[in-house]
């Protein structure tokens, strides 16, 4: 089933501006791919920024879920790398998934890998909340890939529409989300579109693009309910 998603990919980047459902996005296809058993599943937290969700905050959600998760903590504002990316990433028998925040700053980091995140085995997932403040051009949209993938040394990259307004979020506010997506990428596809997991049946005969069911991971309960997720 996650090949809907990755095709044949075995190394996958999720890179978005924060806010944008990079991490929720990055965990729910790892535990997806993690209960399919195919392959060892790893998931590297390369975010090194300091915002409300990462997915070190739900470490105990993968690690039960099967995935094989790593993490180095920060010293100070020091940018840091797990150990062992070089070899999962060459290692035909595991998935990679990378989640990658801190703007270009955050994917200079990993540019020392892009030789590796290049080709049939890897894919660049960059996630468009059409709904953040800062989606609301194509322009900055372009100016932050453009300064973000150039950091990272990627090439080619494809766009996923998680159009979400958190916890709250209808199957019209979906629909609507991804109308604006479409208006900001004319003659564009997503990947796929994210949906929190209750409404994928009501929107399955209204999105043609696969739909990838979203469980809420990072959202403390102090949170839950009020709309302002990051998701």
């Amino acid at each position: 089933m996650s090949a809907e998603y990755t095709g044949k990919a075995k190394n996958i980047v999720f890179i978005g501006e924060a806010g944008s459902g990079k991490t929720e996005t990055a965990v729910n296809l790892a535990l997806l791919m993690a209960a399919e058993g195919e392959r060892r599943v790893h998931f590297f937290d390369m975010d090194q920024t300091k915002p409300l969700f990462r997915a070190r905050d739900c470490e105990a959600q993968l690690v039960k879920g099967g995935v094989t998760f790593h993490f180095q903590a920060q010293y100070l504002d020091a940018p840091t790398v797990a150990s062992g990316v070089i070899e999962t990433l060459r290692d035909a028998g595991s998935t990679v998934l990378m989640d990658v925040g801190g703007g270009s700053h955050g994917s200079h980091m990993i540019g020392q890998f892009s030789q590796l995140l290049r080709g049939e085995s890897a894919l660049v997932l960059y996630i468009v909340n059409p709904y953040r403040p800062w989606s609301g051009r194509r322009e900055d949209i372009e100016l932050t890939m453009r300064r973000v993938l150039g950091a990272a040394r990627l090439g080619g990259f494809s766009l996923v529409a998680n159009p979400n307004l958190g916890p709250g979020t209808t199957a019209a506010d979906v629909l609507e989300g991804l109308r604006r997506f479409r208006a900001l990428f004319p003659g564009e596809e997503p990947r796929f579109v994210c949906a929190l997991e209750e409404l994928c049946s009501e929107l399955a005969e209204r999105v043609r693009e696969p739909l990838l069911p979203i469980r809420l991971n990072t959202v403390p309960e102090w949170l839950a309910g009020s709309g302002m997720s990051g998701v």
